[in-house]
């Protein structure tokens, strides 16, 4: 179908076969890829991927880059972590003579984490808009938290799934990295750093993941989960404050 799967890559070996795969209905395959060390272009190629070099832009720039390669006006932006499921992609061949043009598709994402299917702690359904028609919508400049600009959003009803981490070790990792940006976006904004909510907003977010959203459904898993995302606040906040001392010393 015209369809494209647009991808964004960086060392993705151990996900990218899967993701591209899982569509197997598109008849053009767009990897952007960050200069990664391993195997992930290869791969992408023996896929039949078009694959193109870029240096990283952040989020959205680069999955509006991405996009702007695309053959086809209906664009498929997956993650590298990402595929979707068999019943997904039945349900997309079904629907799309009648799609939207003006309309954004919110596809209900499922992840799988230490051994399971994580279905709580406001995990799933974690709706991600994935299908959207370029000549109509773009994604915008945000480095994180990036978003497709649409009209209207649709939801289709089959999961989308997602390894959303390697092991605990990558957990950590990406933490770090996404509290960094969040504290850039907030900086950025105009926020400044509140003790008031370095002291609350981590507490108050373990209780939301773990209690409100009910992660304990999900056993130690989803304990673990929730203090990561307590921990990732955390940093958030702690980094503002980092940010702000630095540049008042160099000021003073």
């Amino acid at each position: 179908m015209p369809i494209s799967l647009v991808i964004i890559t960086l060392n993705e070996e151990a996900h990218i076969e899967r993701c591209i795969r899982s569509a197997p209905f598109v008849d053009d395959v767009v990897v952007v890829d960050s200069f990664s060390t391993d195997r992930t272009v290869e791969i992408a190629q023996k896929c039949g991927a078009r694959v193109f070099q870029e240096k990283w832009k952040g989020f959205g720039p680069q999955k509006a880059f991405a996009t702007a390669q695309a053959k086809h006006d209906w664009v498929l932006s997956l993650d590298a972590d990402e595929a979707l499921s068999p019943e997904l992609a039945e349900e997309l061949c079904q629907k799309f003579a009648s799609l939207d043009r003006e309309a954004g598709y919110l596809f209900p994402r499922k992840s799988y984490h230490l051994g399971r299917w994580i279905t709580h702690g406001g995990w799933y359904p974690d709706y991600q808009l994935r299908l959207f028609n370029k000549s109509q919508s773009q994604w915008n400049a945000a480095d994180v938290h990036e978003k497709v600009e649409v009209k209207r959003k649709l939801k289709v009803k089959r999961d989308l799934h997602h390894w959303v981490f390697d092991s605990l070790s990558d957990q950590v990792v990406t933490n770090d990295r996404y509290s960094t940006l969040g504290a850039k976006q907030l900086m950025a904004s105009g926020k400044k750093f509140s003790y008031f909510k370095f002291f609350t907003k981590p507490f108050s977010k373990f209780i939301e993941t773990y209690i409100v959203k009910r992660g304990f459904m999900d056993g130690l898993p989803g304990f673990i989960i929730a203090v990561g995302a307590s921990y990732s606040i955390f940093l958030k906040f702690a980094k503002m404050w980092e940010a702000e001392r630095v540049q008042k010393n160099s000021n003073s």
